[in-house]
């Protein structure tokens, strides 16, 4: 075999050394990290076991399932809720309907009342017409009854008189008339 000739510069020993250093450091720091990440890792890897083996346990399994249930609950709260609240929306219209049909029956009974007053007193009006004419009629009753006596004193006077002489017959000829007459001017009175 022929001899190969390579050419290295000549490099002194002390930074061959000062390089070997950093070049051992590098790769201590570089090791270094390695198991570093390989720790972590590990720790890691560990701790996502520790988790997985208490998230499939059986208190996490209870607890999952009664964080379930109690949403479930809480669904059927919040529908029972709502439910509720709409029939108290619902009782709050009827309640403004019925307050609005009490204010307009309330209104037509004072109405009422009000037509009532006035009745009463057209009727307080007409009994005391009634009573100022049932002594108008009580009255003119009297007179009546007055004059009818009045009549008869005057009939029976004639008739004793009825001998005497013809200017009596004249007289009692004109009485006669004069009791109609008199009955009209009293019935025009009492109107």
């Amino acid at each position: 075999m022929a001899p190969t000739l390579f050419h290295y510069p000549l490099v002194p020993m002390d930074d061959f050394l000062k390089h070997e250093r950093k070049e051992r450091c590098k790769l201590l720091v570089g090791a270094g990290v390695v198991a570093l990440l390989v720790i972590v890792v590990l720790a890691l890897g560990v701790l996502l076991i520790i988790y997985v083996k208490r998230a499939n346990s059986e208190a996490c399994q209870e607890g999952h399932r009664a964080v379930m249930e109690c949403r479930n609950v809480t669904h059927f709260l919040q529908e029972e809720l709502t439910r509720a609240q709409d029939g108290f929306r619902d009782a709050e219209a009827q309640v403004a309907t019925y307050n609005e049909t009490v204010m307009t029956l309330m209104a037509s009974l004072d109405k009422e009342k009000a037509h009532s007053l006035d009745a009463e007193k057209k009727v307080e009006e007409l009994e005391g017409e009634i009573t100022t004419l049932n002594q108008k009629l009580q009255d003119a009753s009297m007179e009546v009854e007055r004059l009818r006596r009045k009549n008869q004193d005057l009939s029976a006077r004639i008739a004793d008189q009825k001998d005497s002489a013809s200017s009596l017959k004249d007289t009692s000829s004109a009485a006669a008339p004069l009791l109609p007459i008199l009955l009209l001017g009293l019935g025009a009175r009492l109107l």
